[in-house]
């Protein structure tokens, strides 16, 4: 992946090419996470700022091709929004997943489809379909199911936690959704990584520590694995559409459950398993039936919908 070609381009249709990008895509994404919590005694910070920096690196050899004059955004504010929400999104995975089980922290964060729709009405006054409001109440069922309310709650917060990271990640995605409308993905990519780097850089330097070499190179994989998340997804959309790609995105939850079992010995009860479940069906429901400023998009981890021309 020398040179990563960000241009939104059809390839021709093709669904099984398609559907095997995107789960591949989410695979990626859940070994990030692994390896994102198998980085103990690593500030959260710092994997931060290295997961943002090597997917900038990654990616900016695309994105000088196209010239400065097609990197300008009028948009600069929102950019920044969007790089903020994200970048906190992403921080709160992170000290979340290092309490509780990596299903339990994966899955809570991509409950962002059950946030959408709010944030949709409180940014653009839209009202919430009853379809919607459904599925919001069959994935808080499964939330009450997965984080247990009670004191023990509150000694130990990182479901609370892991469950902001979802709130933070459903603010991200509609902010990538109205850049859309204006933004083709490589402007999106460029300035996310770009901003969230730039940003996180006073933050990693104070709470910076020296690392084994063991460290580093689970660092440098949560990164690269980042960035081929973001490259694959952007891939399976020239292949197949989004109503085919959609209900694959919840994959990233089975590996997730696979890989905190294999690495971490962790299995999930009965409880835990149906509330997987609920708050899969509920965000499944919401991205069908929500408004199209919530239906997700390529340029962030959640819940992706293709919506943009080529540019």
């Amino acid at each position: 992946m020398n040179l990563v070609d960000l241009q939104a381009k059809s390839s021709g249709h093709n669904q099984p090419l398609g559907i095997a990008l995107i789960t591949l895509a989410f695979l990626c994404a859940a070994v990030m996470s692994t390896f994102s919590k198998a980085a103990v005694g690593v500030p959260p910070l710092q994997i931060l700022f290295l997961q943002y920096a090597i997917s900038f690196l990654v990616f900016v050899p695309s994105a000088a091709r196209l010239g400065r004059r097609r990197l300008a955004t009028e948009q600069i504010g929102l950019q920044v929004f969007r790089s903020v929400a994200g970048s906190v999104c992403q921080l709160l995975f992170f000290v979340a997943v290092r309490s509780i089980p990596l299903l339990d922290s994966v899955l809570l964060t991509n409950a962002a489809p059950l946030f959408i729709p709010l944030v949709v009405y409180v940014w653009f006054r839209k009202t919430v379909k009853r379809a919607v409001w459904v599925s919001l109440l069959i994935g808080l069922v499964g939330i009450v199911l997965i984080i247990k309310p009670g004191p023990r709650m509150f000694q130990n917060p990182a479901s609370l936690i892991a469950l902001a990271s979802g709130m933070f990640s459903a603010i991200a995605l509609v902010a990538t959704n109205k850049l859309a409308e204006t933004e083709p993905p490589v402007r999106i990519l460029f300035y996310n990584f770009g901003i969230s780097t730039l940003l996180l850089i006073p933050l990693a330097v104070w709470a910076w520590k020296p690392l084994t070499g063991r460290q580093w190179l689970l660092l440098f994989a949560v990164g690269a694995f980042y960035a081929a998340t973001q490259y694959l997804i952007i891939l399976a959309y020239r292949f197949a559409g989004a109503a085919e790609l959609s209900p694959f995105n919840y994959t990233v939850v089975v590996f997730s459950g696979l890989l905190g079992w294999l690495v971490f010995g962790t299995v999930p009860g009965l409880l835990a398993i149906v509330g997987t479940v609920l708050i899969c069906a509920g965000g499944i429901l919401s991205i069908e039936a929500g408004h199209e400023e919530g239906r997700g998009n390529v340029a962030g981890y959640g819940h992706w919908r293709l919506r943009w021309k080529a540019r």
